[in-house]
């Protein structure tokens, strides 16, 4: 049996898209534990759209259900898949003992996750390149230039 809804929603994490709920009811949590730190999912994504909406990464691969580094335990809660998972990125034995890929898992209920062991949650919040400018003038990102480069 899932955990009741909370009576109250919480309000987003500082740098974060707002979520607002839909005429369905109230949008699905997920919380990391044993972080204690808690997105609000919106209508039909993934729990990895939602950790990274909130500013929160972990390690990844494809992010499309084909590897399966992103596997995660789901502790409490329900998830389901739009698309079918391959046996071979997730097998029976791992989806009976509460493992769900977070690159494809869509949370139905508040759900609680635990991360793979060696994984660890960052906060990258209001993180951005650098923003320089060229020898020509022109606005360049993701571009630094060295001291002894410049003339």
């Amino acid at each position: 049996m899932s955990e009741p809804w909370p009576a109250t929603r919480q309000a987003p994490l500082p740098g974060t898209l707002p979520v607002e709920a839909d005429d369905a009811g109230p949008l699905p949590t997920v919380t990391i534990e044993p972080d204690g730190i808690a997105a609000t999912a919106a209508a039909d994504e993934t729990v990895l759209a939602a950790l990274g909406r909130a500013g929160l990464r972990y390690r990844v691969g494809c992010r499309r259900g084909g590897c399966g580094i992103c596997k995660v335990q789901l502790v409490i809660g329900e998830v389901r898949y739009e698309r079918p998972i391959a046996a071979s990125v997730l097998s029976s034995d791992e989806r009976v003992a509460g493992i769900c890929l977070s690159c494809r898992a869509v949370p139905i209920t508040n759900i609680v996750i635990e991360l793979q062991e060696g994984d660890r949650l960052r906060k990258v919040l209001g993180f951005a390149f650098p923003r320089t400018t060229s020898a020509a003038g022109r606005a360049d990102n993701h571009t630094t230039k060295r001291k002894e480069d410049q003339p």
